[in-house]
This record gives C-alpha cells, sequence and structure tokens, in this order.
C-alpha cells in the first residue's frame, strides 16, 4: 500500500502521551470484553437466549423419520412382543444419526420412538427426539452408567440406580416411597433406569413404550415415552421460554437446563450435517 503523507500530518496534531493514553484506554476495553466473553460463554443468561433459541426449531429435524416404514430399525430387538411404535423407525436414519451424534444405536432407537408417538398423541409440544437424546445423555449417558449397557431388549443390565436421596450433599431428602421395589431401597428413594425417575413419579408417569404390556423404568423405551409425555404435560416446547420450563420441571436446575440446551442443539447440529 502507498505511503500516504495526509495521514502522518494527522497523527502529529495529537500529542504523544494522548496517543499512548488512547492506545491504553483501547487495549483495556479489548481486554475486559474478552472477559466478558468468556464468563458469558460458560455461564450463558436468560436474558438473551440466542444461545439456545434453535432448540424448538431443531426439534424439527425429526421430520426426516417417515412415520410409517416398512422395515423395522436394525436396532430394534426381535422379542415378537415387542410390535409398535419401535417399528416405524427408518433403519437407515437410524445409522446415519447414530454415526453422525455418537449416540448409541439402541438409544436412539428409544428416543426417536418416543418422539413419533408424541406427534401423534400431542403434536402441538414441538417435542425434538434431540432433547430427548440430550436428558439421556445427561441423566445416564444414555444408559451406560456405572457400567451399565442397553440390550437388545432395551433393558438397562445392570439395573441404573441415582443416589441415596437422603437429604446428604445436596440432595433432596424422600423416604421410600415404593418399598424398595424399583429402587432396592426401604429406607430412601433412589431415581432409576436412564432417565431417572423417582419411583413415585414413576408410579404416577410410567409409560409402556415399547408395547410388551410392562413399565418397566430400566426399558429405555418405556423411560424415553415416559419422559416426553411428562416434558410435554403442561405446556408446548415451540418456544424458548416453554422449552426451558419444560426442562425445568424435568430438573430445577438453571446448569442442567443450559447443558440440555447445548447437547439438543449439538445433536441437531451433528444429525443435519452442520455438527
Amino acid at each position: 500500500m502507498d505511503h500516504d503523507p495526509l495521514a502522518d500530518r494527522s497523527t502529529r496534531l495529537v500529542p504523544t502521551s494522548w496517543v499512548s493514553i488512547g492506545v491504553g484506554i483501547a487495549i483495556t476495553v479489548i481486554v475486559v470484553v474478552m472477559a466478558v466473553q468468556a464468563v458469558a460463554a460458560q455461564h450463558p443468561t436468560t436474558t438473551s437466549a440466542s444461545w439456545d433459541i434453535d432448540v424448538p426449531a431443531q426439534a424439527e429435524a425429526i421430520r426426516a423419520l417417515p412415520q410409517t416404514l416398512g422395515a423395522a430399525a436394525s436396532a430394534a430387538p426381535t422379542d415378537t412382543r415387542v410390535l409398535q411404535p419401535l417399528q416405524g423407525v427408518d433403519q437407515a436414519w437410524l445409522a446415519r444419526t447414530a454415526a453422525a451424534t455418537g449416540i448409541p444405536a439402541r438409544a436412539l432407537l428409544a428416543y426417536a420412538a418416543a418422539n413419533l408417538a408424541l406427534r401423534q398423541e400431542k403434536p402441538g409440544c414441538a417435542l425434538g427426539w434431540n432433547t430427548l437424546a440430550a436428558i439421556g445423555l445427561a441423566e445416564s449417558g444414555h444408559g451406560t452408567h456405572a457400567g451399565s449397557s442397553i440390550g437388545l431388549d432395551g433393558v438397562a443390565r445392570p439395573a441404573i440406580l441415582g443416589v441415596r436421596l437422603d437429604g446428604s450433599s445436596g440432595t433432596a431428602a424422600i423416604r421410600d416411597t415404593d418399598a424398595g421395589v424399583l429402587d432396592g431401597d426401604t429406607q430412601w428413594d433412589r431415581a432409576v433406569g436412564p432417565m431417572q425417575f423417582i419411583p413415585s413419579t414413576w408410579a404416577m408417569d410410567g409409560a409402556d413404550g415399547n408395547g410388551d404390556g410392562v413399565k418397566d423404568p430400566q426399558n429405555i423405551d418405556d423411560a424415553s415415552l415416559a419422559a416426553a409425555r411428562y416434558l410435554c404435560a403442561s405446556s408446548t416446547m415451540s418456544t424458548p421460554a416453554t422449552w426451558r420450563a419444560a426442562v425445568q420441571s424435568y430438573n430445577n436446575s438453571s446448569p442442567y437446563i443450559d447443558s440440555i440446551a447445548a447437547a439438543a442443539n449439538r445433536y441437531a447440529a451433528q444429525a443435519s450435517g452442520k455438527g
């Protein structure tokens, strides 16, 4: 670039000390802005929800799942008792999305089937498979907590049990409500299964997601459908505000909600090839 003498002349009109002060102020402003941005990246604010606005919209990525297809998903169990709705998930979509997101295919099958079921039961809810997947990740690592794994029948083995809810270490104090039937504890309740339902909640909201006539919180098909219905019980999830309210009903913690939003958006982006 050619030298501009006018630039030199105009610069000389400003005292050197002023230039130093101006540079110092500019550097200080830049440092402060960078620090604020770094903090905001770690702790998103609720007043500006641009970081999770895409969650309800991205949930529509489930439209890539045909509702009626002849072939069953390859991860579907072969047990003849299991009929619908698992059979409605597209095999190609399941394999492609599991590979893109890293979600185990058997867990993804359950999230997708629950989404399809809710599209029929409550189409206005706008709950996406990616939100269910984000909750499954947070609650049990998609059924892999403490060495567990999800079998072809959808059951977590060994059974997934949360900590004793005895009021210690910041937990709620919840006395036994199921005589230890679901959680093996006759003194205190423990959250159970891959979606971590408290026994008393499961007693009210448990579901049969695979059509085998049993409601089992350790079965990811049942637990995913129950979670989907629970999230959609009071309102829709079609706006950022209602989406946050629904997830808050699942776990009343802002950091938890933020983590679900981040994971749900990440899964949607990966599934669409943008992640």
